[in-house]
């Protein structure tokens, strides 16, 4: 029988792998998707049988090896066909996160120059009406029903004769796939994995983990599921919204889990948050759940604590640290964290993120903001000294995707494979583990020296009614007034906190990382990154603060209000007075369409701006539809352009 052991060595394409998977048990189940009244099953040998139709379909319309097409498939089995078709016929899978926003998915695609697009009606929809970011694209196929855009359609290709021809040769070496960074700190960026990178990715997940071919995995992020595939494992996709993660109704989750005897789960931790909060108040047994994996952003010690509290005793929690760029890089199991590590974080030592997984090599440099074009012994950090992680190792992509300022930017040369620059902070302790102290590009540069964001924030994490803080930034870089934003606990009254900031200011004050910090600002719900909903958008907090600390706008603004506020105020009068004049009716009809369609129409476009401005959906909603672009235009961008641009 083949093992999962040689399926993940040698130079084989990913499709390959999948298919000596099928050969060898072709009736196992492969995928099990939940989706509300109705689950569907497909076997290794049926998904096989899929693939290779749906791949020659593919080859037949034009996408072959090399062509690089856009997948906007929505969780599904229909997911996984496509990408291993496409992997089957050579073709590359470009990848982006559907919650990063229309702009900057545009921007991406248009950095890729697709050949080729997949995806459900509506994505079509903004494919026709973005033109220029989809001016490559020669073959699209349209997930459902076709309209005016032409081109091919799934239902069509499955019915379509197979050529017979013998799919290319797919080698190690090829480009895989291209996936976008989150943009969370700045530009996305395209990232390309090859095959060979991809398999050493399983492989070190598989080592980190003790992963094997009879787990049953609850999968929260549809892609992750590639790797149970390869294994040989069968793959739940969990009931989750990838754009949501941090949304997931804990309860299903629970659900589908017990019902399908799940083994293994990947989750980021604002989902994780969710499931310990739920299993507290509502506990049940999960006898198969052997070993649940976190990543994406640090975990808090209280979350762990909570899962360790109602998992089983012989349920493993791992915490791991990767990038979009290198995955994974660390892991680290819950008993090293609550018995030793998680007691030093309140304490401004950062969080603990594991020793390296095998295959993977970590270094700490000197901190700099400018390329470093190859390795030098002067780069080295010394030792317990903080600075910028670096790694290499057959999972780390090679390069970025037609970005060689990028590439410049990120890499080091070396004789033995170059370096990644993760553009995150970080100290290795005498015992060979990573300790994440912040990003590069989110520390607050005062007049007395740096200050690491996640070093310091643990101080002020420590305190009972904080469920979180965010250390930003006000100012110059070299003099920037640092300012904590402080997300309390639900319930914290304003009373409340108002006693609590003194508080705030002790903690500080008694460690070295954090004396000196005296300002807190409270901030009602802190933005979070579109994959994981857990990276804290301190971009936009810094921004929010600079606003606060400003004091109060401008008159200037309040007059521009005036102006949709007599607009509705008019509405109000015609409807209770009643108009007699035709002018007047037809000003009253005018009237209602700009204050009413128009400002509703303005509400997606305000939404990013009032997420950045510490305002929940709702209440932006609400503003815009009575002010208009008088309120949301004069807000911080999302971007982090100024406002009113």
């Amino acid at each position: 029988m083949t093992t999962t052991t040689d399926l993940l060595t040698g130079e084989l394409g990913l499709a390959a792998r999948l298919e000596r998977n099928a050969l060898a048990f072709p009736d196992k189940t492969a995928l099990i998707h939940p989706d509300g009244e109705r689950t569907t099953e497909l076997s290794y040998g049926r998904l096989q049988q899929e693939v290779v139709r749906l791949a020659d379909a593919l080859a037949g319309i034009g996408i072959g090896p090399g062509t690089r097409t856009v997948l906007m498939a929505p969780p599904g089995p229909d997911l996984f066909v496509l990408l291993f078709a496409l992997l089957r016929a050579g073709a590359v899978p470009v990848v982006v996160d559907p919650g990063m926003g229309v702009r900057r998915m545009l921007h991406c695609y248009r950095a890729v120059g697709a050949e080729a697009f997949i995806g459900p009606p509506v994505a079509h929809a903004v494919r026709v009406l973005g033109r220029r970011a989809f001016a490559t694209v020669r073959v699209p196929v349209t997930l459902g029903r076709r309209y005016a855009w032409g081109g091919h359609t799934l239902t069509a290709l499955r019915t379509r004769q197979p050529a017979g021809q013998a799919p290319p040769a797919v080698r190690g070496g090829d480009l895989m796939m291209i996936g976008f960074t989150t943009g969370s700190t700045g530009p996305a960026k395209g990232v390309e994995y090859t095959h060979r990178s991809a398999a050493a990715m399983a492989r070190a997940v598989r080592a980190a983990h003790d992963r094997d071919r009879d787990e049953v995995s609850l999968v929260t992020l549809p892609l992750y599921g590639m790797l149970d595939l390869l294994y040989g494992s069968t793959l739940v996709l969990a009931p989750v919204d990838p754009t949501e993660v941090g949304a997931a109704d804990p309860a299903r989750l629970v659900a589908v889990a017990r019902e399908h005897r799940t083994s293994t789960m990947f989750a980021s931790p604002a989902l994780l948050r969710r499931l310990g909060a739920y299993l507290s108040e509502h506990p049940t047994d999960l006898p198969d759940l052997r070993c649940v994996v976190s990543g994406g952003a640090p975990v808090p010690p209280e979350v762990v604590a909570t899962l360790r509290r109602v998992l089983d005793r012989g349920t493993a929690i791992h915490v791991t640290y990767g990038a979009t760029e290198a995955l994974p890089i660390t892991s680290i199991e819950s008993a090293e964290i609550l018995t030793q590590t998680a007691a030093l974080a309140p304490l401004g030592a950062g969080t603990c993120v594991g020793r390296p997984v095998p295959g993977v090599e970590v270094r700490i440099v000197r901190v700099s903001d400018g390329p470093l074009p190859a390795w030098h012994e002067g780069l080295a950090a010394a030792p317990g000294e903080i600075g910028e992680i670096v790694v290499r190792g057959e999972s780390v992509s090679p390069r970025y995707h037609a970005s060689p300022e990028a590439d410049a930017a990120h890499r080091i040369a070396d004789v033995g494979g170059s370096w990644h620059r993760t553009g995150d902070l970080g100290r290795l302790d005498e015992r060979g583990r990573l300790w994440f102290c912040g990003r590069r590009s989110q520390r607050v540069r005062t007049d007395g020296g740096d200050l690491h964001t996640v070093r310091c924030e643990g101080v002020f994490n420590a305190h009972p009614l904080v469920r979180r803080t965010a250390l930003v930034g006000v100012g110059v870089p070299g003099a920037q007034r640092p300012v904590v934003c402080v997300e309390t606990e639900p319930g914290v009254t304003d009373a409340q906190w108002a006693e609590l900031q003194p508080e705030l200011r002790a903690l500080g004050a008694a460690q070295p990382p954090t004396a000196g910090l005296e300002e807190f600002l409270r901030h009602p719900a802190f933005p979070v990154d579109v994959r994981h909903n857990a990276k804290i958008g301190r971009e936009r907090l810094a921004r929010w603060a600079a606003g606060r600390l400003a004091g109060p706008r401008p008159v200037r603004a309040w007059a521009l209000r005036a102006v949709p506020l007599a607009g509705w105020a008019y509405l109000v009068a015609g409807l209770v007075l009643g108009l007699d004049r035709p002018a007047l009716v037809a000003l009253w009809w005018v009237d209602a369409f700009l204050s009413v369609v128009v400002h509703a129409a303005q509400i997606p476009a305000a939404l990013p701006r009032g997420r950045a401005a510490g305002r929940g959906p709702a209440a932006t909603a609400a503003l815009t539809l009575l002010y208009g672009a008088t309120w949301w235009r004069l807000l911080p961008a999302a971007d982090g352009t100024e406002a009113g641009r």
